[in-house]
């Protein structure tokens, strides 16, 4: 209704979202909340009282399920403290998702994964604005660990047996401003090279849409640059 003009009124705003399947509402508050008028829309016909039912029972469902009508005692989710927070056991856990949730679109002469015992005496380079920069790691309304948690691609890979280099090119996801010297003297020696490129909240999030799918700024000269 305010944003995309297809209804008019809260009332037919509600009408629609119901029965689209619609059965949960982010409102601005009491006074403009659209499902405050679905008695009216019940009384009225425009929604039948099986239609309300089949989208108030998952919803119910749900937080039985969660536990939240049983007494706390009852309530498994009711004995966690603080303790559970970054634990060893979830930090193992995120790790494993991250693991899985890999994408490997290429893996020419089986480059990777980078072994051990293979890399002494080698020099990596690691370059580009996500090389090193803890903000720009983490997704749009995604919690950030504590600092001694978290691990930058230069950070992970200084703890291989090799002589790791970096240049971050350019400071920020924009990448407005670009340090090819900086990037090519990183290079310039490195028997392997791993070049850190993206977007981040900075460049798009909730509200905030691009235009266009291509790197921001300079990364794509950037990443030229580390791979000539």
């Amino acid at each position: 209704m305010l944003g995309h003009r297809y209804t008019r009124t809260f009332l037919e705003t509600a009408v629609a979202s119901m029965n689209a399947g619609c059965n949960l509402e982010l409102s601005y508050g009491t006074r403009n909340n659209v499902f405050m008028q679905i008695p009216q829309a019940l009384a009225m016909g425009n929604i039948t009282l099986q239609t309300l039912r089949d989208r108030v029972r998952p919803l119910f469902y749900t937080r039985m399920r969660l536990g939240e009508f049983d007494p706390p005692a009852m309530n498994p989710y009711s004995t966690l403290d603080l303790s559970a927070v970054q634990s060893p056991e979830h930090r193992n856990l995120s790790l494993e998702a991250a693991i899985k949730s890999f994408v490997l679109l290429k893996n020419i002469r089986g480059t990777l994964p980078l072994r051990a015992q293979d890399l002494p005496g080698k020099r990596l380079a690691v370059v580009g604005p996500f090389a090193d920069n803890p903000q720009v790691l983490f997704g749009d309304y995604a919690p950030v660990p504590e600092p001694r948690y978290i691990y930058t691609p230069r950070r992970g890979l200084e703890t291989l047996p090799a002589n790791v280099s970096f240049a971050a090119g350019c400071r920020k996801p924009q990448c407005q401003q670009y340090s090819r010297e900086e990037v090519v003297g990183a290079v310039g020696t490195a028997d392997v090279v791993v070049v850190c490129l993206g977007t981040g909240t900075a460049v798009e999030t909730e509200g905030k849409d691009r235009s266009d799918l291509s790197l921001p700024g300079h990364q794509l000269e950037l990443l030229q640059d580390a791979v000539q």
